[in-house]
């Protein structure tokens, strides 16, 4: 087969009903896969020294796994109006944990405590204890403001070309997120302000609103950057701003070789990883890095551990995946007819994607340093639960493309099959406005008005019309 009719097969693969929603499907669950693997790559060697159990990681992962392929169950069984309910429920629950969280920080540093608890919850840096459950908020918050922003635009609907529209209640709530989110964890705040990028770009915001926000957002980093002097996020009064010294080291890189014990020894060693695996790698489980040279290599780096096992290979696959998902979300965006769906496929793809690149970019050294996780891969519980929820959510938009729906409805699966996985989803064009009523409305639209010459025609009954009416009175 040449070029032209393996292109031809590709084109005629993504027109079925369901590619979007197999394609999603595929590439997360290829994502997870290897991210379970190499979680358990990173950590075996430390784990077998700490606790003479070498699996501990993963089964700690793999059970968080599990409850996030139960959140992606419930969440593709949910329809719109569901998420549109939830949006401020969510948001409400993220920003007071975002508070207390915030607050014990704060108080525990000014008692010189790395960790304060009060009762069952106990604070450290982005976790909250509760009652001996690790939740991280700035998780929750990205899913809340994913369903709470893209129901507000969507109800907002051409109302959006003004800027009084966008000032309230949008940019207030964002905000508050960002300075809540944004003190203690720099990454996940720019992982915000880009999923809300991703949401006004799906709704057609003038350019213009981008630069204000380009320009708000670089004052805002450089606020945080600044407050880390002060103690925030892992910085420490009166010590170096770690922060700055991250942004310093991007735009001014100095020797490995003066800096590799003291300033940039994740760089550097994230650095050796890469360059030690080659094209095709050392051999999965065979890296070295990972024996306590490369800090966090479970976590922030541990792309630095699939290029030093798995080499260029296994990085160019990891993208691929991360590629096909951006696409596949796109996709579904594009494709689904409720403006809700659109907004919140297009923000859930932004927040994932972006988070993605900000992680690899950082190992590499094509970004700055940040401390986020890269999706489905690296070693977190609160983040996978939260990111396989979300994508169960792209998995509902993907059924309820008009074309995918009509086909599941046209041969509907078994009701056992229904029930372990999805219910179908409303065929397009099915759904009808609820009856309300007009007053306070204003005028009613001369089509709907009652007839002024005779009292309206009794229902079934069809007043007797002739071939010679006009056209418009016979469309009436």
């Amino acid at each position: 087969m040449d070029a032209a009719g393996g292109l031809a097969a590709l084109r005629g693969l993504l027109d079925r009903p369901l590619a979007s929603y197999y394609l999603l499907l595929s590439s997360a669950g290829l994502l997870l896969l290897i991210g379970l693997t190499m979680v358990f790559s990173a950590t075996s060697v430390k784990d077998y020294a700490e606790d003479g159990n070498a699996s501990a990681s993963l089964t700690k992962q793999a059970i968080f796994a599990v409850i996030g392929i139960g959140a992606f169950w419930a969440c593709q069984r949910l329809p719109a109006s569901t998420y549109r309910s939830l949006g401020r429920p969510l948001l409400i629950t993220s920003v007071a944990l975002l508070l207390v969280l915030n607050l014990l920080v704060a108080y525990g540093r000014l008692a010189g405590q790395r960790s304060v608890g009060f009762g069952p919850v106990e604070a450290r840096l982005n976790w909250l204890f509760i009652g001996g459950i690790q939740v991280q908020p700035s998780e929750l918050a990205k899913f809340a403001l994913v369903l709470w922003g893209a129901h507000v635009i969507a109800r907002k609907g051409a109302a959006l070309g003004w800027w009084r529209e966008l000032a309230t209640p949008l940019f207030p709530v964002m905000g508050l997120l960002f300075v809540l989110v944004g003190y203690n964890d720099t990454g996940t705040m720019l992982c915000l302000l880009a999923l809300v990028v991703g949401l006004l770009w799906a709704a057609g915001v003038r350019a213009r609103v981008f630069g204000a926000l380009t320009v708000v957002g670089l004052i805002g980093v450089g606020l945080l950057i600044a407050v880390a002097s002060l103690g925030a996020g892992s910085g420490e009064r009166g010590a170096d701003n770690y922060r700055l010294a991250r942004l310093t080291s991007f735009i001014n890189p100095p020797d490995p070789q003066e800096c590799k014990l003291d300033g940039c020894l994740q760089l550097y060693q994230g650095r050796l990883a890469i360059e030690h695996g080659g094209w095709f790698g050392v051999g999965l489980g065979k890296g070295s890095l990972k024996w306590d040279w490369l800090p966090e290599a479970h976590n922030d780096f541990i792309f630095a551990i699939i290029s030093e096992e798995l080499g260029v290979i296994g990085c160019a696959v990891v993208l691929a995946l991360f590629a096909v998902l951006a696409y596949t979300g796109l996709r579904i965006a594009r494709r689904v007819d409720d403006p809700f769906r659109r907004l919140a496929a297009a923000a859930v793809t932004t927040w994932l994607v972006s988070q993605a690149v900000i992680n690899i970019g950082g190992v590499v050294g094509l970004l700055p340093i940040t401390g986020l996780p890269l999706p489905f891969i690296s070693d977190g519980g609160s983040a996978l639960v939260v990111t396989l929820a979300a994508i169960g959510m792209l998995a509902s938009f993907a059924r309820a493309e008009p074309d995918a729906a009509r086909a599941l409805h046209a041969r509907p699966p078994a009701r056992w099959v229904r029930l372990l996985w999805a219910p179908l989803p409303p065929l397009p064009g099915r759904r009808r406005r609820p009856a309300t009523s007009t007053g306070g409305r204003g005028s009613v639209p001369r089509s709907r008005e009652r007839r002024q010459d005779d009292q309206a025609a009794p229902r079934g009954v069809r007043q007797g019309r002739t071939r010679g009416d006009t056209a418009s009175e016979r469309r009436r």
